[in-house]
């Protein structure tokens, strides 16, 4: 899944979008995506991430252009100065990335990454018996202004 940094600029494919912050595609039906996506909005105290469903035109075609399967959103991409990042890379990279205390999860990199891959692909199996589904996330005035439609 590793392409050249901004690739999807070059995909006709994929609509263009604001790449100019990290940018979040998660599972909009998926309580236990939205909760994560929450989760972020309250601890983004920077207001760096922009948050994306992959239900939609743009986050189906990223999840194609990246060679995902549209309709089974096993990974979130955290989309960061151009380059993808999936699973454990993914998710950690973004926590990193709300600051202190939360920056601490970088120890998870000590990880052997097939490990920590094992785990979050553990979780994302299982996350709708976890938490089931709803329908897509609906954002206060306030945070729509951080979502792509």
């Amino acid at each position: 899944m590793t392409r050249a940094a901004y690739s999807y600029r070059s995909d006709a494919d994929v609509p263009d979008f604001a790449d100019d912050q990290p940018l979040v595609v998660f599972d909009g039906e998926c309580v236990f995506c939205s909760g994560w996506v929450k989760f972020a909005l309250k601890h983004d105290r920077q207001r760096r991430y922009r948050f994306l469903a992959a239900q939609t035109p743009l986050g189906a075609a990223l999840y194609r252009h990246y060679g995902l399967n549209e309709r089974d959103y096993e990974t979130n991409i955290l989309i960061e100065n151009g380059r993808a990042f999936f699973k454990s890379d993914g998710s950690i990279r973004m926590v990193a990335g709300l600051g202190f205390p939360y920056s601490l999860v970088k120890l998870f990199r000590l990880l052997p990454r097939r490990l920590a891959d094992m785990l979050y692909e553990f979780i994302a199996r299982n996350r709708l018996k976890i938490a089931g589904r709803q329908s897509c996330m609906v954002p206060t005035a306030e945070q729509r202004s951080r979502f792509i439609a």
